[in-house]
This record gives structure tokens, sequence and C-alpha cells, in this order.
């Protein structure tokens, strides 16, 4: 792409938020991270207790975008067929042979909202680990690739919520963001009760196709970040890991670490904060701002950290100020 292609689509980019805006009251962070995750080619956790508006966020920014969107509300009797698909008995019309095809699930899909996604058995929960990782679906002994760009984009309750099933290790890490929704300020709420409760409607427009998303995530993957940030994120990723950690918060109540799955997505993700800002180096701030999203899932407690009621995210703020930084490149 040439200059005048890329201002275009950045700007094409910066219409997304406000036509989320349209609808969604406040909330930026948690918008901005999603346009992140989509950026960096990956997926996207939200928490947060219900009446939050994850489902309208999540359905609202799909709707501003040209892509085929599908949402599956995740039950305890969801079976992992309902969301991949299953294998139906037909006949040919012509020869009267009978014979079994496949029946693609709402999976094969762009943009997948699995909703209350930890409302459902591990086993439905792992029928998404394949898709989220390889782009494909086995079935039957075939694979059924899935059309590109795909994401999915899941809600969950708190898990100390009755009726759910927290997400096994293993998939929590598919997740490139786990982004937490927190309550509005007082001036948000104020307008979203204007806003609900009497005669306002917004238009949306679509503003970004699948082409210019795969764009835009190739040019994420051009945004240059030098070697002094790369060192600090190796750092800051080892020093997740009680027994290499120098930190002492981490020795104590830090289980498992961080694997270097995380080092990948802290650097996908700050090119794509990066970029989200036009520019097209990483600064230390970028890495600063999506540390929390990317670490707070990848970091597993022990006993002692869950009675003394800490958190991964004060973990992660220990880290960010433990962890020598970069000063060449704090802010250039």
């Amino acid at each position: 792409m040439n200059e005048q292609q890329i201002k275009a689509l950045l700007s094409k980019l910066d219409l997304v938020s406000s036509e989320v805006g349209k609808i969604i009251v406040g909330q930026q962070d948690v918008v901005n991270q999603l346009l992140v995750s989509i950026m960096a080619g990956g997926h996207c956790l939200l928490e947060g207790v219900p009446g939050l508006a994850k489902t309208l966020m999540v359905s609202t920014l799909s709707q501003t975008l040209a892509l085929d969107f599908k949402r599956v509300q995740f039950t305890p009797d969801l079976m992992p067929s309902d969301i991949i698909g299953t294998e139906i008995l037909e006949t040919d019309k012509d020869s009267g042979e009978r014979f079994f095809k496949f029946q693609k699930g709402p999976l094969f899909t762009n943009i997948l909202l699995a909703d209350e996604i930890n409302r459902t058995p591990a086993k439905t929960q792992a029928a998404l680990l394949e898709a989220m990782q390889e782009k494909h679906v086995s079935y039957g002994g075939k694979h059924y690739d899935l059309t590109a760009p795909f994401f999915v984009l899941a809600t969950q309750n708190p898990v100390e919520q009755s009726g759910t099933y927290p997400l096994p290790e293993a998939q929590l890490d598919r997740f490139l963001m786990f982004v937490r929704v927190e309550y509005p300020e007082s001036q948000d709420e104020i307008e979203i009760l204007r806003r609900t409760t009497g005669t306002y409607s917004a238009n949306l427009e679509q503003t970004l196709s699948g082409g210019e998303v795969l764009n835009l995530q190739r040019l994420t993957r051009e945004v240059e970040i030098g070697e002094p940030l790369l060192n600090y994120v190796a750092d800051l990723v080892r020093s997740t890991r009680d027994q290499q950690s120098s930190i002492e918060q981490v020795r104590k109540y830090v289980r498992w670490g961080a694997g270097p799955r995380a080092g990948q997505a802290l650097v996908l993700c700050a090119k794509a904060q990066a970029l989200l800002k036009h520019r097209f180096t990483v600064t230390f701030s970028d890495i600063e701002a999506v540390a929390h999203a990317v670490l707070r899932h990848r970091i597993l407690l022990n006993f002692q950290a869950e009675a003394e009621s800490i958190t991964t995210d004060k973990i992660v703020d220990g880290l960010l100020s433990a962890v020598a930084k970069p000063t060449s490149t704090l802010d250039s």
C-alpha cells in the first residue's frame, strides 16, 4: 500500500470508534482493545457483571464492519456439534444414492460472538480450541477451513457467579486479550438512561470491509519495534515465572507464569496500539497500555494469593514497576 492508501485506511479505522459511540456510551478503552485484538488478528474475551452492554458492544462493532457475524448463546446443554456443525444424511435426487453431507455450524463466520462462554461445560468450550488456534475445523476425518478474517469475541460473567464453568487455562491462552468491563462513569450512566428510555435511535454505517481488515492486520505486523523494547517484553514475560523471577511478589504468589505466546501477544498488541494512534513505531506506552489485557489471564496464582485477595492485575502492576525499562525508548 502507498502512503495515501494507508492514510485512507487509518481514517476508516477512526470512523469505527465513532460509529460504535452512536450506541455505546463511554467504554472507549474497551472498544480500543477490541480493535487492537482485531488488528492483531487475535481473539478477545470480555468479562463483566451482567448489564454492562458486553453483548451489545460486540454486536454493535460487528455492524460497523462489512463482515459475516453470528452469535451463539452458550448454555449448559449446548453441544460441540451446535457450534461446529454435524453430518446430515441426504439423498441424491438423480441417482437416489444416500450420502452424508457436512452441515456447517455458526462457527463458520468472520466474527463469532460467543455469549456467556463460561456458562457451558468444558467439552463444548473445548470445541472452539482448534478453530481459534488453527483457523480450521476437523470433523469426520476432514478439515474445513474458516473464512479469513476470523475472530472469536467472547463474553463471560465473573467466575464467582453461580452457574459458571471456568475456562481451561489452555483455552484462555488462545485469547489474545482478556478485557475487563467496568461500571460506567457517572455522566456516562446518565447518558445511558437518557438514550435508552427515550426515542433515541442511531443508524450505523459499515466502515471497513473484510479485505480492509486483512490489510490492517498486514500493516500492523509492519509496525517497527526496537530491540530494547523486544528485550523489555522478553524480560517482562520471563519475570512472571516464579522460578526465574527476581520479584518477590511473583515468587510468593504466582504458581505458573506466562509462556512465550504472551510475549508474542504483547508485541502484536503493542504494534496494533501504535497503529491505532497513527504511529508506525512502538513506544513503551503502547506496551504499558496492553500489558494487563495480555497478561492477566496467562498468570496462574496460588492459594496464598487467593487467600490474601491478590489479583493478577496487582501482579502485573508490580511487574511494570519492577522490571527495568528501556530508558532510551520510553516515549519515542
